[in-house]
């Protein structure tokens, strides 16, 4: 299932089903109406009854908006393809580096206010600095919570997978130090376009991740590339905290950013980043 987010021209935020170029309306089916809360008590016949008797919606008729609102900050990793490590490393922006490819998970999280969905607009005004960076990344949304999770239970407790773009004010992130602050400016969290239940893609590893800017390709990698995979990420989390359901995690970023290029290629108004992955769709946003 593909499970969405939606609002039209007389309503505001539904929760609903993507099915092919249509949206079946769940917000009259007794399901909950939080998509936490639906994650939460999440059944799949249960879900599938109530679609097969929602109204269908012409997805052209609704705005998409981020399929979740979260409850906490966006977990975020950095330094996650060895590629994009070594560019991020020979960019001199990351001013708490030890080495260029990390033992360990760079962690870090993303404000909840910085949350958008597709189609809507990254303004770069929230960024004073002018270096404004986009980043492509596949999103994990947890399903079932814990603590102490094991690797070969990790995926159990995923629902699903999105896209996430780690929108990222460079001289803030370098400024700083730590990057709370360069990766939080409000619009700097595009999410979407749906989640992907992982019943409908079980093996993620298969797919690639590919980020245009201006339909010009910038980065591209398989999802297998990740040094710490999805697996690895869940075990590391759940060691220190309990991870909950509609937590999301955004597992990091291949080569290809602006800032890698030299000289760098921030964003700039009027540009459009969309962001594919193999199995789940594409999420695009435009910069103003």
């Amino acid at each position: 299932m593909r499970l969405c987010n939606f609002e039209t021209k007389v309503s505001q935020r539904k929760i609903g089903i993507v099915d092919d170029d249509s949206v079946l309306d769940l917000s009259e089916t007794g399901l909950p109406l939080n998509t936490i809360e639906l994650i939460r008590q999440w059944d799949q016949g249960w879900v599938q009854r109530c679609a097969s008797q929602a109204p269908r919606i012409p997805l052209h008729d609704v705005r998409l908006l981020s399929p979740l609102q979260p409850q906490k900050a966006i977990v975020a990793v950095g330094r996650n393809y060895a590629d994009h490590a070594q560019e991020f490393s020979r960019s001199g922006f990351d001013a708490c580096e030890n080495q260029v490819v990390p033992d360990h998970p760079v962690v870090f999280t993303k404000a909840t206010t910085s949350v958008i969905g597709p189609e809507d607009s990254i303004v770069l005004a929230n960024d004073p600095t002018g270096t404004t960076d986009y980043e492509g990344e596949l999103g994990v949304v947890m399903g079932r919570g814990g603590r102490g999770i094991t690797r070969e239970e990790a995926l159990d407790h995923v629902f699903g997978w999105t896209i996430v773009n780690d929108v990222t004010a460079r001289d803030l992130q370098k400024r700083h130090v730590q990057w709370f602050i360069g990766k939080s400016p409000d619009t700097f969290c595009p999410i979407g376009p749906w989640i992907t239940t992982i019943d409908e893609l079980p093996d993620i590893r298969s797919s690639w991740i590919r980020t245009w800017v201006n339909g010009e390709l910038r980065q591209e990698a398989p999802i297998e590339a990740l040094i710490f995979d999805v697996e690895s990420l869940i075990v590391t989390l759940s060691d220190v905290m309990t991870l909950e359901s509609g937590d999301v995690i955004a597992t990091g970023t291949a080569q290809g950013v602006g800032i890698g290029f030299d000289p760098p290629r921030y964003l700039s108004s009027g540009d459009v980043v969309e962001i594919a992955v193999d199995g789940i769709g594409k999420l695009r946003n435009p910069v103003s």
